[in-house]
């Protein structure tokens, strides 16, 4: 028997996800149902290689089969298990961090920073988060009733962070600066000055610098990769990785934090990092036995990775330039493109028009962030050529029967 609505006590969610956002997998929704109807989606939208031509390499799965037979399935050691947190604690070293102060593993980059955060955060303190940014970062923080602080990324300057706008942003509640480098959603990958330009204002207002460097092994041009923490040994400075992207198994979660600075200065927040590393008990198990054979294996699939990466680039560079009112600022890390659109529309107008007209699925820049009074769309580039072709020929069509 049904109860009359007028009678039921109707459970509402709590008032801070009001300020929750995730476009990437919004936007999936609405072409999903499109997929439902028998069309057949070009998807720009998910960062996920393994969807597209991209295999995980055999000594992984190797490794965490053999993990699972065992017996390692049951509770790790709560910062994770020993071999695997001495091959991050090498890896950081072999790039040049000093003054280590902890390593730990965690399911994926995401529980890390939720978890680096809580530890550090109040509420009604703030964060430096770039403008544009990975969503996450928000979605965490309006999780945690704080407020992120957005400072530009300045797309005329190859999207490097605008140090004279994060100096304006710092206040008497701003408790750390959030890098992404490579970049998601710009591709961009910052210069040396720019870090050693963040590091000291991190260190002038005595901030922690959260580096999140997940797409460091995928540069897509002859240029190094500079690790934030690698300038500065007495900055507290969380790094973050994992194997995720260029290691091509995000479905895994494994991701690590390298906690590094004075000692003196880092042990209070410290201690409440791995106050919450007991809490929730260890990450995922037998999938950390996949850590050192990652990092101190072969290392050969990250060469076609990145000849295919640098030729999607290419293609999508080139396509967006070729294309009406569409801009684009060469990525030179990750796989992502942030390119400029410009036209009368909203941008989400934009993508989910295209969407159900030419069913080539991209992200709005709104999701993201972006300067005032500009138009972006976050393009994955992780599809093969031919893919990315019909995608850019429907975009280009679209603009040309829409706003030419």
């Amino acid at each position: 028997m049904t109860q009359s609505l007028e009678n039921v006590h109707v459970t509402q969610a709590a008032a801070r996800l009001e300020n929750v956002r995730y476009a990437i997998r919004d936007m999936a929704v609405l072409a999903e149902q499109l997929a439902r109807e028998g069309k057949t989606i070009l998807y720009l939208n998910i960062g996920d290689p393994l969807i597209f031509d991209f295999r995980t390499p055999p000594h992984l799965i190797d490794a965490v089969e053999k993990a699972m037979r065992d017996g390692c399935n049951g509770y790790a050691p709560s910062l994770g298990i020993p071999q695997a947190v001495e091959a991050v604690r090498a890896e950081a070293e072999r790039i040049g961090i000093g003054n280590i102060q902890s390593v730990f593993l965690t399911a994926g980059v995401s529980e890390a920073l939720d978890i680096c955060l809580t530890a550090l955060v109040n509420a009604g303190e703030n964060v430096l988060t770039p403008s544009p940014e990975y969503p996450l970062y928000s979605a965490v923080l309006a999780k945690l009733g704080t407020q992120p602080n957005p400072y530009l990324l300045d797309e005329q300057n190859n999207w490097e962070p605008d140090l004279a706008d994060i100096a304006r942003k710092i206040n008497s509640r701003t408790r750390a600066i959030l890098v992404s480098n490579p970049n998601n959603p710009t591709g961009a990958v910052y210069s040396r000055q720019t870090l050693e330009g963040i590091v000291e204002l991190a260190r002038r207002h005595n901030l922690v610098i959260f580096a999140d460097e997940i797409y460091n092994k995928l540069i897509l041009d002859d240029e190094p990769h500079a690790s934030l923490a690698t300038l500065a040994s007495d900055v507290p400075i969380v790094t973050f990785n994992g194997l995720s992207k260029s290691y091509l198994v995000p479905g895994w979660r494994v991701g690590w934090g390298v906690v590094s600075g004075e000692a003196a200065a880092v042990k209070p927040y410290l201690d409440g990092i791995h106050q919450l590393l007991r809490a929730r008990l260890c990450s995922n198990h037998p999938q950390q036995f996949a850590v050192r054979p990652a990092l101190e294996g072969p290392q050969d699939h990250l060469t076609e990775v990145r000849s295919k990466l640098r030729a999607r680039r290419d293609l999508t560079v080139a396509a967006c330039r070729a294309t009406p009112h569409v801009s684009c600022v060469a990525p030179r890390g990750a796989f992502y493109a942030f390119p400029k659109i410009d036209i009368p529309d909203s941008d989400e107008q934009f993508v989910k028009k295209l969407l159900a007209e030419k069913h080539v699925l991209m992200v709005h820049g709104t999701g993201f962030g972006q300067a005032p009074g500009t138009k972006h769309v976050r393009i994955v580039f992780l599809p093969d050529e031919a893919t990315l072709t019909r995608a850019y020929d429907g975009m280009r069509a679209f603009i040309m029967e829409h706003y030419a």
